[in-house]
């Protein structure tokens, strides 16, 4: 919003617009640390809390009315403030006993809305899962929703499992960053395909889902397109999913595969990375980065004998999907038809498959 004019006065100086920027981002930075301040007490409260609860009922055998009884006194005292329930309460003990040392609370817990530290204690067990999602939480700004998502899908055991040649083609410092944006197995959730789906049908759903798709992808993923042509020797080609890592600062090119993996399948993506890297690659963005997601179970050492001497950095990891057989049969018939998806992206982007 341009700043107004003022009535009745000279036009304004040059440097008022940048001046008037720059405090506007300085407020809105100032409000944000605030609300985080507030959070940070809150947490620091609910633990401190959270740790009376415990010690009372070890020292002096506590019982479930006397939480009930606290509660409804807290309230009493403090009318204008919520989260007094019994079950906040039993939630702050909780809270308490699995994150013991303050310090941990101030770095991690502290960072985070309180009810996404709910979500830690409720859905996890172990200490040091909860303490690689909380990280991951902060790191990357998650809703509360995305990460009951990632916990949902263990995204702490998919993390840079993928089958790659990174160690050997990329600088090992982009080799560690490249090898933990990749997953195995990637969960599309969303899909909702038969088990005899052709990969370009697999593909255009994948689009018509593309904000969940670049979920599960990961921090840092833009997309650039689909059925990316190119031309080599008068011939045309086209890449399945064409991505920009903005960490990476590197192309990402994504060859989807309606079934397990194929020694030839590399060739091909190899030829696709030598491609993008000759038309498309910037002389400033780093060598271009392939990923084959075959549907499957992966046989390790076939997939490790086929990256062995390709020069071009890529990875393979499996993908899997809900079976359309699994819905009702009623939500079944109300999803869109492959046809129908194809004609609406076609729409949407001006093709004419």
């Amino acid at each position: 919003m341009p700043p107004l004019p003022i009535r009745g006065s000279t036009p304004l100086p040059k440097s008022y617009a940048p001046l008037l920027a720059d405090l506007k981002v300085r407020v809105r930075a100032a409000q944000v640390r605030a609300a985080l301040s507030v959070n940070s007490e809150m947490i620091r409260l609910y633990w401190h809390i959270g740790r009376r609860i415990l010690e009372a009922q070890k020292e002096q055998g506590w019982g479930a009315k006397v939480i009930d009884r606290l509660a409804g006194d807290l309230r009493a005292e403090f009318p204008d403030m919520s989260g007094f329930s019994p079950r906040n309460l039993k939630y702050m003990r909780s809270f308490a006993e699995s994150w013991q040392e303050s310090s941990i609370v101030q770095q991690l817990a502290a960072q985070l809305p309180w009810w996404h530290n709910v979500i830690l204690l409720t859905k996890l067990k172990e200490s040091q899962d909860r303490t690689w999602y909380a990280r991951k939480a902060i790191e990357h700004g998650w809703s509360r929703a995305v990460l009951d998502l990632q916990i949902e899908t263990r995204l702490h055991e998919r993390e840079g499992k993928a089958v790659t040649n990174f160690t050997r083609t990329l600088p090992p410092a982009q080799s560690e960053m490249a090898q933990q944006i990749l997953k195995n197995p990637y969960t599309f959730e969303f899909l909702t395909i038969e088990g005899n789906a052709k990969e370009r049908e697999i593909e255009k759903s994948m689009m018509d889902h593309v904000q969940k798709l670049l979920l599960e992808l990961g921090m840092g993923f833009s997309f650039v397109g689909r059925q990316v042509r190119f031309t080599v020797d008068g011939e045309e080609f086209r890449i399945d999913l064409l991505f920009y890592h903005l960490k990476l600062r590197c192309y990402v090119v994504i060859d989807l595969k309606a079934r397990p993996f194929e020694p030839e399948f590399a060739g091909k993506l190899n030829f696709y990375l030598s491609a993008v890297d000759e038309q498309m690659r910037h002389r400033d963005d780093a060598p271009t980065i392939g990923l084959l997601l075959v549907r499957g179970k992966q046989k390790r050492l076939i997939v490790e004998y086929a990256l062995r001497d390709i020069s071009k950095p890529m990875g393979v990891a499996e993908w899997t999907a809900r079976p359309a057989a699994e819905l009702p049969k009623k939500l079944r018939d109300a999803l869109p038809s492959v046809e129908q998806i194809e004609e609406r992206l076609n729409l949407s982007e001006g093709e004419g498959e």
